[in-house]
């Protein structure tokens, strides 16, 4: 069954590359498993059409049945010497030397970028179980991965090299363990937010539509403030209350007139309204977004302080991350670093890792921190892995690079905070649900980000303000 799935998404990509299937002429890697064989037995499949089929045998042995059969087939076989010459005229590479017995330091043969690559389960040099790539790993323009979808294929830089995923069930789904992590897609926000929220309940005023709090905002970064304000205003946001320095005031209401400012006398008044949980109309906030252009200073930890003290659910970025610390906390929480921002986090929990850990096992690190500081930890990468302590985890794929762009973390911080801010949370919902629904809006708001960059990457390269302009129609395209 495997080797008829890679045998057909073979003929595919034959035809689509080169146009024909007879005399067309594949190359196969060979290695000494399960997967050499599902290749050997493809390709004898592809040599009795017509197809000129060479296998290169790497392993140090063969699939004795599946060699058979290729030969039989009329198949013939090579070593890594030849390979060069083979590849000057090849229609089609099929990778089936490691699948998911690839070995640390392995070194696998240089193709060149012209040829189409079919792997075979995985490509050859990615960890199955995190992603992780050998710097000779063989990138795949298709995968057909048996079974099940593996996680090294969508996280870590393993989804940078595995291009057009096909998962095959060949049979073992009675057999398989519980998935480790769902990925998350655009058709699931509609799933992902009714289970936390009646988004499209007539009317409804603007404070059950949800009142958010910002505190951001400094006169070195104004600039990140402002584009959290216009990304929760522009995703349905009820009332935005804003807490940002004097200096950045006047940007902030001349970019966002929706906002409606929060004096010191207001805050602390809201804010012990919220402990005296006091759930009246303006009185109270229903969400904060906190951190985008933030510096770290004595007052501002004064009002994080107040803020982590609140029974409001909250989106941590950026600035505010340097100022929280591990340990059990009962206000709902999401953490949204980048890598080098999960680092610190986990070095003042007493864990120290670098950049190249994370980036091999970026879902592991993430449950770490998610652990330690009993939040949701959204870690931002082409592969957003939004994940509970309990390792509740899903992933998400930016739809563009384009995203990789100053001020994008703020906007999706502010898309955030309309989420929690419209969300309804139950006085006794257990901690479990609670942090999977968090981890659920969390995945919510990294797909509409994610739709909105590639609307407006068709434009051409994106900045934030682009990414703002194109939020709204994100959101309603995904049923916000």
């Amino acid at each position: 069954m495997a080797a008829d799935a890679l045998a057909h998404q073979a003929v595919l990509m034959l035809r689509e590359h080169s146009g024909r299937l007879y005399g067309s002429r594949m190359v196969g890697l060979i290695g000494s498993g399960n997967n050499g064989g599902d290749g050997l037995y493809a390709m004898a499949a592809l040599a009795k059409r017509g197809v000129r089929c060479t296998a290169v045998l790497l392993g140090e042995r063969t699939h004795p049945e599946a060699l058979e059969d290729f030969n039989r087939a009329g198949g013939r076989s090579a070593y890594a010497m030849q390979l060069p010459g083979l590849l000057e005229d090849c229609d089609l590479l099929i990778d089936a030397v490691y699948g998911t017995g690839v070995r640390p330091g392995a070194v696998l043969p240089e193709i060149p970028q012209n040829i189409p690559v079919l792997a075979c389960d995985l490509p050859s040099g990615v960890d199955a179980d995190t992603g992780a790539v050998v710097p000779t790993v063989i990138a795949a323009d298709r995968t057909v991965s048996f079974g099940a979808l593996k996680t090294g294929l969508v996280v870590g830089s393993g989804h940078l090299v595995s291009g057009h995923i096909k998962v095959i069930d060949i049979g073992l789904r009675e057999t398989l363990p519980a998935p480790e992590a769902w990925v998350a897609q655009g058709e699931d926000v509609e799933l992902l937010l009714n289970r936390t929220s009646d988004w499209h309940v007539p009317g409804q005023h603007k404070y059950q539509r949800g009142v958010l709090g910002l505190f951001a905002g400094s006169p070195r970064y104004p600039g990140a403030a402002v584009l959290a304000a216009r990304a929760a205003v522009s995703t349905g946001l009820g009332l935005l209350r804003t807490v940002v320095p004097d200096s950045v005031a006047p940007a902030m209401s001349g970019a966002v007139p929706e906002s409606v400012p929060l004096s010191s006398q207001e805050l602390t008044a809201l804010l012990a309204h919220s402990r005296r949980n006091d759930r009246e109309g303006a009185k109270r906030i229903g969400a904060w977004a906190v951190g985008p252009g933030l510096e770290d200073t004595p007052d501002n930890r004064e009002t994080l302080a107040q803020i982590l003290a609140s029974e409001s659910p909250c989106v941590y970025d950026a600035g505010a991350l340097v100022m929280l610390e591990p340990g059990a906390n009962p206000q709902p929480r999401i953490l949204t670093p980048h890598a080098g921002e999960l680092r610190s986090l986990l070095a003042k929990a007493g864990v120290r890792v670098d950049a190249a850990d994370i980036a091999d096992d970026p879902v592991r690190w993430a449950r770490w921190a998610a652990v330690a500081y009993d939040c949701v930890i959204l870690l931002k990468g082409s592969a957003t892995i939004c994940t509970a302590p309990d390792g509740y985890t899903l992933i998400v794929h930016s739809s563009t690079p384009d995203l990789a762009t100053a001020g994008s973390g703020d906007v999706l911080t502010g898309l955030l905070g309309t989420l929690l801010a419209a969300t309804s949370f139950p006085a006794k919902e257990s901690e479990t649900n609670l942090m999977h629904r968090l981890t659920d809006i969390a995945a919510a708001g990294a797909l509409i980000h994610a739709h909105a960059g590639a609307l407006a990457a068709l434009e051409g390269t994106l900045s934030a303000v682009d990414l703002l302009r194109a939020l709204p129609r994100a959101a309603r395209d995904l049923g916000l």
